[in-house]
Formats: structure tokens, sequence, C-alpha cells
């Protein structure tokens, strides 16, 4: 058996948008994600559609349709939109293609000073 690890080494971002946290958390509602994430202080949101995957193989690159982010200091495991509607937060802070995207928000965020 031959088993082959080959990590993502290519993502690019094709929107990028920094939202309040009830925009972001209304926006995961109403297009049904399960969830968002959280890395380093930031929640993320991302859209990335299932061609992406097969494009990843074809192109050599990942393509994420829009990441939405917005800072948010402590970890919770689910945020409440409105009574009765909550979304949740999964911790990715271990997750190596998410803590590469949020260097990448924290750089971008730097050079539009």
């Amino acid at each position: 058996m031959d088993v082959k690890i080959t990590p993502t080494r290519n993502v690019r971002i094709l929107g990028l948008d920094k939202r309040s946290l009830k925009n972001i958390m209304w926006c995961a509602f109403t297009y049904r994600l399960e969830r968002v994430y959280w890395i380093d202080g930031y929640i993320l949101c991302l859209e990335v559609y299932e061609k992406a995957f097969d494009y990843e193989i074809k192109k050599d690159f990942f393509p994420i349709s829009q990441v939405c982010y917005t800072e948010f200091p402590n970890y919770q495991k689910y945020f409440e939109v409105e009574r009765g509607i909550q979304i949740p937060i999964v911790d990715a802070s271990d997750m190596k293609l998410f803590q590469e995207i949020v260097k990448a928000i924290k750089k971008h965020e730097k050079s539009e000073k």
C-alpha cells in the first residue's frame, strides 16, 4: 500500500471582506452553512464550491470563492444570531489551512493601512 500525503500548497481567495459579526452570522444562517470557524481571534466564514476540489487537482491551486471575517477575541462554541437561531463555531486554530488564511488576512490588513 502506498499512502501519500499531499497537502494543499496554493490557495486563492477570490473575495475577502471584513464584516460585522452579526452580518457574518446572519449570512451564514441564511446561506444554510452548518458552521463558521474561529482561528487566532478571528471568525471566518468561507464559501467553497464543490468543484473547487476538482479544480485543485487540475490547476494545482484551491480556489475559495469568498471569505468573510471579523475579529472575535475569545472562542465560544456557538453564537446566538437571534432567539433560537444558533450558529456553531468550530475552533480550527490547530489546522494549517486556516492558520495560513488568517496570516494572509493579517498581512492584507496591514497593507491596507
